[in-house]
């Protein structure tokens, strides 16, 4: 398809007020921005820098895609986009191509001939936008073709995506981000954008320094995704945690499951898929190939179940993914906020769905102290670790917490009721006595011989057991042995899982051993209370009610209804107008989703317009888009009406 840019209305100049919400209409089909967009784009058109910090699908692409094409119709040349990842590139381009804005990227996978047309274009000044990777942006040819078109007025933008990987405290630092620095002092008069759904107060300071944003306007929207529930379950074989999980409530979506090392990401797809799950593996490890083919697939297909390492998911804009689990915790806050957040970006229901145990924990801060990092990186992680820990372990509203990490309050008392703890409030116990229990007898393991042990054979002695460990070291002759013989296996592991969290407690050596931390001695003497949730695994193996907030459906399943309620009349038109979809994205080799969303879709089968003035009414229909399928889309209607 021929990409040509609608041109600017003879009634508003392109730096006219009105020319980022025509272009928002004429070219993306929308008749509104959503909250901070208006301000971003107009602070960035009149030539400002800016930090913008907005949730996964909250519309960052707009922040950069509308004044990239204003500026662009007012002559200053083109908007260079700094991307890290290729499937990126490509989904973003060929969207762009869709709705008739000239854009191309330059990555290795172009050819020769292809890299020197897509710089041809780049240096006539007709592309809009240009992406490209923080590497090569950053080479000397590169960089002189971006100073030949500086000098000659055609340098409009830079935006930076992902701006969180030029962060050390972030939670994918890659080093060639530092590099972008060199953008400001080599183009000074050039704006410069830098976003990201993710960061911490060390993180934004960290992308200010970096990328010398002293002066940059800092733009923080909500980070709430109110449509995402968040449940955490204790591990209790998790392989079929998960499988229940799936069954029970998605069941034919499209998810994503995170784990943490490719074994596990192999070994976990090849069970899924051999329970009958379109499952598919992703990791650094396979060949590129296969991990494009994967990602083609999951992009492009109904159903397909990604299993995969944190390689996966940055980019990723498939808005119907209903589900994202994982099956070990991940290193933090920002982390998990991230890879949950790429579920539900559509606004329909999702689930962000997480189980683990006191191995992740131990694993977790192994990995810390035994880094290379310096000690004030180790602290740093550390707290993050124990933030996260602590939304892990919390029988509040899990929102609340996850919003305040990212300083975002609630209301006193406000309760979201859309995560585990607020559909089914967790039992609790007060569980001080217990931890003074297990810290005391640590403290006789290392009075008895100095020798450390693990939480098993800590569990076996609190409970009296008779093992041979128990008999070789002597300790039923410990005053402690027997002492919690009424607390369970599952409570215990609790209870230690909460005082390695709190800090009471440290794992040492390659077998996790346990020590006394000097905050133990104030938990011994009573003089801090411990409160635990009940393990509640009756909660994890059945079905679970599907409680949302106000005004908001159920999880999908199997039928997968469209997102807007529709009768049986408009419910037919959707499945046509999607089956019609699909073939225009297997012709265009785009994923369907680029094409229309599904809520566009859903919009036209419940207004039904009989006309393409009617028609360039429904949200996400632009001009390049009504031109190109207008009546393809009437005939559609006409044809299953």
């Amino acid at each position: 398809m021929t990409a040509v840019l609608t041109p600017p209305s003879a009634t508003a100049p392109p730096h006219s007020e009105n020319a980022p919400q025509q272009v928002l209409h004429e070219v993306f089909g929308y008749p509104a921005f959503r909250g901070a967009q208006r301000d971003i784009v107009e602070h960035v058109v009149a030539g400002g820098d800016a930090l913008v910090l907005m949730p996964t699908g909250g519309g960052k692409s707009l922040c950069f895609q509308v004044p990239a094409i204003v500026r662009h119709r007012a002559g200053q040349g083109v908007a260079v986009v700094v991307s890290p990842l290729i499937a990126l590139m490509h989904d973003q381009v060929g969207a762009l191509d869709e709705l008739g804005v000239p854009a191309a990227y330059l990555n290795s996978s172009l050819d020769g001939d292809e890299a020197r047309r897509v710089e041809r274009e780049l240096m006539s000044g007709k592309l809009v936008m240009l992406y490209a990777a923080p590497e090569r942006i950053l080479t000397p040819r590169f960089l002189a073709m971006l100073q030949s078109l500086n000098e000659r007025g055609l340098l409009s933008l830079f935006a930076i995506d992902e701006a969180h990987c030029v962060s050390q405290w972030g939670h994918d630092f890659r080093e060639e981000y530092l590099g972008l620095s060199a953008l400001h002092e080599q183009f000074p008069g050039v704006p410069r954008l830098a976003l990201t759904a993710t960061a911490d107060d060390h993180t934004r300071a960290d992308i200010i320094e970096r990328l010398a944003l002293e002066d940059a306007r800092v733009f923080v929207a909500s980070f709430d995704r109110p449509n995402i529930r968040y449940t955490i379950v204790e591990k209790d074989e998790p392989k079929k945690q998960l499988l229940r999980f799936i069954r029970d409530e998605h069941e034919g979506n499209a998810g994503i499951v995170y784990c943490q090392s490719r074994k596990k990401v192999d070994e976990t797809a090849a069970w899924l898929a051999d329970e009958g799950l379109n499952a598919l593996p992703y990791h650094a490890g396979l060949d590129a190939a296969v991990r494009r083919k994967h990602q083609d697939r999951f992009l492009r297909d109904d159903g397909v179940v990604m299993v995969a390492t944190i390689a996966f998911g940055m980019g990723i804009d498939k808005p119907d993914v209903r589900f994202v689990a994982h099956l070990d915790l991940p290193k933090n806050i920002e982390g998990y906020y991230q890879e949950t957040g790429r579920g539900g970006r559509d606004g329909q229901p999702a689930d962000a769905w997480m189980t683990y145990g006191l191995a992740d924990v131990v694993n977790q801060r192994r990995m810390i102290d035994e880094s290379e990092a310096g000690e004030d990186f180790k602290r740093l992680q550390r707290g993050k670790l124990d933030a996260l820990l602590a939304l892990a372990e919390a029988h509040d509203c899990r929102r609340v917490r996850l919003l305040a990490y990212f300083g975002e309050p609630s209301a006193p008392g406000y309760r979201c009721g859309n995560c585990d703890n607020c559909i089914q409030p967790p039992s609790t116990w007060d569980a001080t006595e217990a931890a003074r229990k297990a810290l005391s007898c640590i403290y006789r393991f290392r009075q008895n011989g100095g020798q450390r042990f693990g939480a098993v054979h800590l569990i076996d002695v609190l409970r009296g057991k008779s093992t041979d460990k128990v008999a070789q070291y002597g300790h039923s002759s410990l005053s402690t042995f027997g002492i919690g013989a009424d607390v369970s296996d599952a409570q215990w592991r609790l209870v230690l899982r909460q005082l390695i969290a709190a800090g009471h407690l440290q794992t040492e050596g390659e077998f996790s051993t346990l020590a006394l931390a000097d905050s133990a001695r104030a938990v011994l003497r009573g003089e801090v209370a411990v409160r635990l949730r009940v393990p509640s695994e009756t909660k994890a193996r059945g079905k679970t009610g599907r409680g949302r907030g106000a005004g908001s459906s159920a999880s999908t399943g199997r039928d997968k209804p469209p997102p807007l309620p529709l009768d049986e009349a408009a419910t037919a038109l959707f499945t046509a107008l999607k089956a019609w979809r699909g073939e225009v994205a297997r012709e265009h080799n785009l994923p369907a989703y680029v094409v229309f969303h599904d809520a566009t879709l859903a919009e036209m089968a419940r207004e039904q317009p009989a006309t393409l003035d009617a028609l360039a009414g429904i949200s996400g229909v632009g001009a390049k888009k009504l031109e190109a399928y207008g009546a393809e889309i009437l005939r559609v209607l006409g044809a299953a009406g």
